[in-house]
């Protein structure tokens, strides 16, 4: 590995940078990692690196800017790579360089191997082949259990006084524009005598900052993860990251202001505070499932109806009653009463009634019905109703250019606004591949096909995520694959946000070149539930699983990360016995309700789940 040492700090700042570890609030699961820190770093000399140690052959993670500025290295030339081709001279040499002294490579190999923390200079080389000295400090980073499971290295650049010419083969112009650009950049930094040793002072310019604008400029574009382990790096970081009001603004900044406008109506919100609230939804450690049993009834009984959130409240309509009936009526479920009961709502011009359709909740208080199967067949009406108007009724949209009628299909909401429908079953049992948009805060909608050059497959029964503001995920279904039909696992992303959105796959069990990520992928399935979590997270639950697979398993997956991994989540408590036929909402942004769900005999409503992801 090829490192950097850090500069000795004088005795006000070693006690400055000393490590606070003995809270665990300050830091979530895991043990508390001082990085990314890249925007705290970057107008110092001092190029900031992480390898991660459970991976063999130590991969870089993480360098800051000014590792790139000084080596001419971007992070994409070296991330997942280890330090040693800074050894080399050039970015072709596949060597070390005979003048790179090898006692100090074997003593930086016997300190990683013993867990102990190196200081030591080495000869480097920059990606035109220009040699600088590297002197270099690596600190073992450890997690709970004592597990080494990251190395941090400081590395302060100096110019080498050694004449080695251009690289062979390297253009003679470009090696002296980037020597001189790289000595412009030694030299507009101010680097000050202390004893025998040059010593960057400006390492820690960011405590020459007030506390106000570290916190609103820096900490409050951090991640939840991130702050949490800024908080371990120093006493004043510490203090600093214990402000609710840091964290409350972290979450917005991370999380959108809906979403914590949402968690502010939480009961028990305030007592939990902003940062507990962030820990327990970034680490799920307070998950738990519960039995809620509530009064009143959904009569006549059904299956297949939909179900979704407004505010506290489950409303649910429509469904399949006896032989085949199509249902149009209206439930509402107030999960903030003190004895929750299903209230019939008698709603003005109701839709025809209908199943395999799709309820969503647009602008705050207002629901959207699409699609389903009705008496006369396939439906591609759009009906919205204004559940706090007095009385509620029910509005036909007429949208301009809609997509063909369909059930079984997907849907989501877009910022509050705008109604996206994805898939289905059509007439003669076509499966469908096509996505489209409705902007329902036009005063006339006009449904808009959004235009890619490749579908995933077509597919029925499987679930629209939106994560990241307006990006959304599709998982799993009944896809068609040839002439034939199969339970899906696959990942599949679209950025709306982009000038010509595309369908990505993210994992697929059945697309040519697709890997599926690290972990355990769910099973395939179809008729599930996907949750949407704070901070881009997928839950999936239940649906139809072939063979013995326990479809009542939860399975989380980060789109966000570079590398999306499957994690199974264990959570305690009593889940649903039967883990197919239901329908399922996010409650206040902290609450999973899961109602329906196939016994064998009848479709349970007044025994309800639900899946607690914050204390009580």
């Amino acid at each position: 590995m090829e490192w950097d040492s850090n500069s000795d700090f004088s005795e006000d700042e070693d006690e400055e940078l000393t490590t606070i570890n003995d809270d665990d609030d300050a830091a979530f699961g895991g043990g508390p990692l001082p990085f990314p820190v890249g925007n705290l770093l970057q107008s110092a000399p001092c190029g900031f690196v992480v390898t991660d140690a459970l991976e063999p052959d130590h991969p870089i993670i993480y360098v800051n800017s000014v590792f790139e500025s000084i080596t001419g290295y971007r992070a994409e030339d070296v991330l997942g790579r280890n330090c040693r081709f800074l050894q080399c001279r050039g970015p072709f040499a596949k060597r070390r360089h005979p003048l790179v002294d090898s006692s100090v490579v074997s003593e930086i190999r016997r300190c990683l191997e013993e867990g102990i923390e190196f200081q030591g200079e080495l000869l480097n080389f920059r990606k035109d082949g220009s040699p600088l000295m590297n002197r270099l400090r690596l600190s073992p980073i450890y997690g709970d259990d004592e597990t080494i499971t990251h190395v941090i290295g400081i590395q302060f650049f100096t110019e080498a006084n050694v004449d080695l010419g251009p690289v062979p083969g390297y253009p003679v112009k470009e090696f002296l524009k980037s020597s001189e650009r790289q000595r412009s950049f030694f030299s507009g930094n101010r680097i000050l005598p202390v004893g025998d040793r040059n010593v960057c002072r400006e390492v820690c310019g960011i405590f020459q900052l007030s506390d106000e604008v570290i916190s609103l400029k820096i900490l409050s574009w951090l991640s939840p993860r991130d702050i949490a382990s800024v908080g371990s790096v120093c006493r004043r970081f510490y203090e600093l990251t214990k402000n609710e009001d840091l964290w409350r603004m972290v979450c917005q900044n991370a999380w959108g202001s809906e979403t914590t406008r949402v968690l502010e109506t939480v009961p028990g919100a305030k007592r939990l505070g902003w940062g507990r609230l962030a820990r327990e939804l970034t680490t799920l450690e307070a998950a738990t499932w519960r039995k809620l049993t509530v009064g009143g009834t959904v009569e006549p009984s059904r299956c297949n109806f939909s179900a979704c959130a407004v505010g506290n409240r489950v409303v649910l309509f429509g469904g399949e009653g006896v032989n085949m009936q199509p249902m149009n009526d209206t439930f509402v479920l107030d999960l903030n009463s003190s004895n929750p009961e299903w209230q019939h709502v008698h709603v003005s011009s109701p839709p025809p009634g209908r199943w395999g359709h799709t309820l969503s909740c647009v602008n705050g208080s207002h629901l959207v019905v699409f699609g389903g199967c009705g008496r006369q067949g396939l439906l591609n009406d759009v009906f919205v109703l204004d559940l706090d108007a007095k009385p509620p009724t029910w509005r036909e949209i007429s949208g301009l250019a809609p997509p063909l009628p369909r059930s079984w299909h997907s849907s989501c909401t877009l910022d509050g606004t705008k109604l996206i429908v994805s898939g289905g079953c059509a007439d003669s049992g076509v499966l469908l591949s096509d996505t489209f948009l409705l902007d329902l805060s036009m005063e006339k909608p006009v449904w808009r096909e959004i235009p890619v050059t490749w579908t995933p497959p077509s597919r029925l029964g499987h679930t629209l995520s939106v994560y990241g503001g307006r990006k959304i995920l599709m998982f799993g279904g009944l896809a068609k694959s040839g002439p034939l039909r199969f339970r899906s696992s696959d990942v599949f992303t679209m950025d709306l946000s982009e000038e010509e959105p595309c369908w990505r796959c993210v994992t697929g069990s059945g697309m040519p070149g697709a890997g599926n990520p690290g972990g355990i992928a769910p099973p395939p399935r179809l008729d599930h539930v996907a949750v949407s979590l704070p901070g881009g997270r997928i839950l999936i639950f239940g649906g139809s699983v072939a063979g013995l697979h326990s479809a009542t398993q939860l399975y989380l997956l980060d789109p966000t990360e570079e590398k999306p991994t499957w994690r199974i989540l264990n959570v305690p408590g009593r889940p649903p016995r039967f883990a197919w036929g239901h329908s399922t909402c996010v409650v206040g942004g902290t609450r999973t309700i899961v109602l329906g769900g196939q016994t064998g005999e009848e479709w349970m409503l007044s025994e309800l789940h639900e899946l607690s992801l914050v204390s009580k």
